[in-house]
């Protein structure tokens, strides 16, 4: 090795190697050895590389894409203009994989969707039960305007529809039946 790998790359790959010679290797460092060589291989600069010089050497982005098992849109995303323009791409989209949900999560009650799971019923099953008052939903309605449906099962409390929910940014409004989803 030695040609194109950076440093880091080739040791995990030796590491790797040596690990898959020893028939008593464990078989948790297997594992972490191959996650290692997967990191590495993925991170190094010898991937870009490989592409700068096929795109110079008249390639074009789908027979990148192929060589690599990529989409061509997702090739060009991930090694397309200067290394500036690929590092800001790469770090909008870790701080899009950071942001927190910004549904509450102090709701009375359970989403649709929760309901569903519990129950072990689809969503539409839910809408039915609570069209038919077998369930009871309410929807909460926050301070700046948003607004959740929520379901509460047998045995969970129910909030007064005239006190707020949680916290007094919430307020709550009863509802048996599905909200409408015509436009006006």
């Amino acid at each position: 090795m030695g040609h194109f790998l950076s440093p880091q790359t080739a040791a995990a790959l030796a590491r790797l190697a040596a690990l898959d010679a020893d028939a008593s290797a464990p078989p948790l460092e297997r594992m972490r050895a191959i996650r290692a060589a997967l990191h590495h291989l993925d991170a190094d600069p010898a991937a870009l590389a490989s592409v700068r010089d096929a795109l110079a050497g008249g390639a074009g982005w789908p027979e990148i894409a192929d060589a690599a098992g990529l989409k061509p849109t997702a090739a060009k995303w991930r090694w397309q203009g200067t290394d500036d323009d690929i590092a800001a791409r790469l770090d909008a989209g870790r701080k899009r994989s950071a942001r927190p949900s910004s549904v509450p999560t102090d709701l009375p009650g359970h989403s649709v969707a929760e309901a569903a799971g519990l129950l072990g019923v689809s969503v539409q099953a839910v809408y039915l039960q609570v069209s038919k008052g077998k369930l009871i939903s309410r929807t909460v309605e926050l301070a700046d305007g948003r607004s959740y449906k929520r379901v509460f099962l047998p045995g969970d409390a129910l909030p007064s529809t005239t006190e707020s929910a949680k916290t007094d940014s919430a307020t709550t409004t009863p509802s048996t039946t599905r909200p409408s989803t015509t436009k006006p």
